[in-house]
């Protein structure tokens, strides 16, 4: 039973010794004080009062064996008690008191033991001491809270030890009070202190979890409740370890165990464990999130383990953005880089180490990292450095490095300056894998400025190719072109279809090439068309010497498949400076070459100052060609076709010829290819046409029969876009209809700009004017055009006659023409008919139109009523 103390802090000895005491009556005395103290002793748990109880009775002790000065040592044994000691009678008046508790009451000793328990807290009631020792059990300690009044009328709590013991028969109590403001101000403050760590737990968005050394939960925040998804009770409910529901991984990935979670580790290696990226499968959500935590082991004053807190986020947002920055880094083969000066580092993704073929977190620094270049590219990358520290720019550029492996590789590398107020600390930048771009463009360059059959540089490649060849040019002779045209190649095509025709290219392509490497450049122009270059002629000739080799090679046929083919080539000739300044009249004039050559009988070659002219001519042929229209010094002779069995006149064609005060007679030859690089050819063709539809005006007005008149159209013609509309005032002036006039055409309007070229011929077709393609054979021929394009008729050239009746190719090749015609509809007028079996031949095949000498010359306009007279009496 445990009894109540009054609840004061008071304590005395029984008696204050009066008189001379015996040893014996002394020494009970201080055994029955030491018994009291003894059993305050070991009642009461505050450490400090135990040491100095310890003292007291220590004190007694000495007391105990000294019983003469019993009364100096009782005084000094209660002095040496801390607290506030009283001795109280049963009354609960005070009888003596240590020093401790006058001060801790402020009364001298004197004035204390005027008082009672009732005086040190007034709050007792009355009967106070009577309740007491009626529920009092003696040799008992009693442990109370209360407060007592100092002097100064202050209230302040008590913690008060008290025992009853006997005194000669009388009842006593020692009591042992001690002050607890602080402790109760500590209290005070340690509540507030948990309270508002409570409060900042409840309001932390970061969870926080609590274990014990255990590793068992002990408590959880709201914070991480909800993070985690599940209750309080759930949470502390849930043991990890036996919940195989639960499943942990790393920052790669990999599968964690509940050992290697970092409250785990934190109580194992009794250190920090800070920043552990973690993922989480949360069973109940179906779904991963991932969180950074830290959990730090907090210990006692003695070092023991106390808990472990863990706090943490949710970065599975960050998570996923670092994922998908570091997949498009992977996807993009780009690298970042950090260079800090500060610190004197460089930081490498994980991107950087593999473009460089380095194992990821290998040291690197700037050294190392420039090294990686080789010296020109090392120098471009340091200065573009330079300039980021120095003067804040950024950069890109695209180099070449070679890595650990010795691949070599194409990167794209950006930089720009790192600022810290308002001073540059570092480079920022990024690298980029682009070899595979490198090689794309590569590739597509060479596409671009190749052919793709022939694997030749293209009509643009080689276009610049002239022009830097006549930039390089100095002291001697600049540059030779070699316009090389493939003879028929355009009929051998349409006869075996576009795959094998493009192998035939294909090998008369290599045979070009090795006929002229090294000497030239060869390139393909276009279709059967090639350019060499001779950048640097040794002499004057070696232009003629490399068409004369070329046509030699190609005097051999060609095999493909088991048949063998004849494919000869014209060749025409041009010369920097003599026959142009510039790489477009080069070509041009080369190409004009080329048709003076075809035109003399193919497989030979022809210069362009074949013509008689030298530049100072040229320049002359210019001027007056620019006058001559103006002057009238053009006209029109006229050949006659004719039906071969009837000998009926059809129709005439209109034949240009410059009649030049200064030069002579001019033919066709000597000027339209000056004409149409000058564009004067398009008034001249209009002229042309005009006056061939007087003409025509002037023989049916004097009752000539003359179906139409023939006119030849330049491609120049067509693409200035006024040549249906010269045409068709041309017909209005000389009330003619559309049927009068035929334009005989050549196959390059067929192929180039097709689709203005059908517009242009179906708006003279609407006009009612006869279509005929001029030469048929000798160029772009293709059967698609044919089908497509609103032509009446083909012309078969003369060139193709020359070979008939004698040569089988060419025999085949009329024949061909002829039933193409005839299949399509198309009417067919061969040219050039010299001879009787040539004559023959077209009237087996029943084709019976045609001109030629066998029949007339050209003539001029007033001459065509006779012949057609005569004609008709033939």
């Amino acid at each position: 039973m445990t009894n109540r103390l009054p609840a004061t802090g008071t304590g005395s000895d029984t008696d204050v010794p009066q008189g001379e005491m015996s040893p014996q009556d002394e020494d009970a005395r201080v055994d029955q004080a030491a018994a009291g103290l003894r059993r305050v002793l070991e009642q009461t748990g505050d450490p400090p009062a135990q040491a100095a109880l310890a003292q007291a009775i220590a004190l007694l002790g000495q007391l105990h064996s000294s019983s003469r000065s019993s009364q100096v040592r009782y005084r000094v044994l209660l002095n040496a008690v801390p607290d506030a000691v009283t001795l109280h009678d049963e009354e609960g008046r005070i009888l003596d008191a240590n020093d401790a508790a006058c001060a801790c009451y402020g009364y001298t000793l004197e004035h204390l033991k005027q008082l009672s328990v009732a005086d040190l807290n007034p709050d007792l009631p009355a009967d106070h001491m009577r309740t007491v020792w009626a529920t009092y059990e003696l040799g008992e300690t009693v442990t109370v809270e209360t407060s007592n009044r100092h002097a100064s009328g202050r209230r302040f709590p008590v913690e008060v030890h008290s025992n009853a013991y006997i005194d000669d028969g009388q009842r006593r109590i020692v009591a042992v009070a001690r002050d607890v403001s602080a402790r109760h101000r500590a209290q005070r403050e340690l509540a507030a202190s948990e309270k508002g760590y409570r409060l900042l737990l409840q309001a932390m968005d970061k969870g926080v979890l609590v274990h014990r050394p255990s590793g068992h939960l002990r408590s959880a925040n709201p914070a991480a409740c909800r993070l985690l998804g599940v209750s309080r009770d759930e949470l502390l409910a849930t043991s990890f370890k036996h919940d195989d529901t639960w499943h942990f991984v790393d920052d790669a990935n990999r599968p964690l165990s509940v050992d290697e979670l970092p409250a785990l580790r934190a109580i194992r290696s009794r250190t920090i464990i800070e920043s552990s990226v973690i993922g989480v499968y949360l069973p109940h959500l179906h779904r991963y999130r991932w969180f950074s935590a830290t959990a730090v082991p907090q210990y006692d004053e003695g070092g023991e383990l106390l808990q472990v807190i863990t706090t943490f986020s949710d970065v599975t947002g960050l998570k996923r953005e670092t994922e998908m920055f570091h997949t498009a880094q992977r996807l993009a083969d780009i690298g970042c880089w950090e260079l800090d000066d500060l610190r004197g580092t460089l930081y490498w993704t994980e991107q950087m180490y593999r473009i460089h073929d380095l194992p990821v977190n290998s040291p690197i620094n700037e050294t190392r990292a420039l090294g990686f270049f080789d010296p020109e590219a090392r120098a471009l990358f340091a200065s573009a450095l330079a300039e980021a520290r120095s003067r804040g720019r950024q950069f890109e550029l695209e180099l070449q490095l070679c890595s650990t492996i010795d691949r070599r590789r194409w990167v794209r590398i950006t930089g720009q300056p790192m600022t810290r107020h308002k001073r540059i600390f570092g480079v920022v930048g990024t690298v980029q894998d682009i070899d595979e771009r490198k090689a794309i463009e590569a590739r597509l360059r060479h596409q671009a400025a190749t052919d793709s059959l022939t694997d030749m540089p293209n009509r643009n490649t080689m276009l610049a190719r002239i022009a830097e060849a006549i930039d390089q040019t100095g002291p001697g002779r600049g540059p030779a072109l070699l316009y090389v045209d493939l003879d028929r190649f355009k009929v051998l095509n349409d006869m075996l279809g576009h795959s094998d025709g493009d192998r035939l290219l294909g090998l008369a392509a290599q045979r070009l090439r090795a006929a002229a490497e090294p000497d030239a450049e060869t390139s393909r122009f276009g279709n059967d068309e090639f350019v060499l270059l001779l950048a640097r002629p040794p002499d004057a000739e070696a232009a003629a010497a490399l068409a004369a080799r070329i046509i030699a090679a190609f005097a051999s046929p060609f095999e493909l498949d088991g048949e063998r083919f004849a494919l000869t080539t014209s060749i025409g000739i041009a010369q920097f400076p003599e026959d142009g300044s510039n790489a477009e009249d080069l070509v041009r004039h080369a190409d004009a070459a080329m048709f003076e050559a075809k035109h003399c009988g193919r497989s030979t070659w022809r210069a362009y100052a074949a013509h008689g002219y030298d530049e100072s001519e040229r320049l002359q042929v210019h001027t007056l060609l620019r006058m001559a229209l103006d002057k009238h010094e053009f006209q029109l002779v006229y050949q006659p076709q004719l039906d071969m069995q009837s000998g009926k006149v059809t129709g005439a064609e209109a034949l240009l010829r410059w009649n030049s005060p200064q030069l002579g007679l001019v033919m066709p030859g000597a000027f339209i290819g000056e004409a149409e690089s000058s564009g004067d050819i398009v008034r001249i063709g209009a002229w042309t046409i005009g006056e061939a539809c007087r003409q025509l005006r002037v023989w049916r007005d004097r009752g000539v029969d003359i179906g139409r008149v023939a006119v030849n159209v330049s491609y120049r013609q067509f693409v200035s876009g006024t040549l249906a509309s010269a045409v068709a005032a041309a017909l209005e002036r000389n009330h003619l209809p559309g049927e009068a006039l035929e334009l005989e055409l050549t196959e390059r309007v067929m192929i180039d700009d097709f689709a203005d070229t059908a517009q242009t011929l179906h708006q003279l077709k609407d006009i009612g004017v006869t279509l005929m393609i001029d030469d048929f054979g000798e160029g772009f021929s293709s059967l698609n055009y044919l089908r497509h394009l609103p032509v009446d008729g083909l012309k078969i050239s003369h060139n193709f006659l020359q070979g008939v009746p004698g040569t089988a190719v060419d025999n085949a090749i009329c024949e061909a023409i002829i039933r193409i015609a005839r299949s399509l509809h198309l009417q067919i007028v061969a040219e050039g008919v010299e001879t009787e079996a040539q004559r023959r031949f077209l009237l087996d095949l029943h084709s019976p139109l045609a001109q030629g000498f066998l029949f007339a010359r050209p003539m001029a306009g007033g001459r065509i009523p006779e012949f057609v007279a005569h004609a008709a009496t033939v």
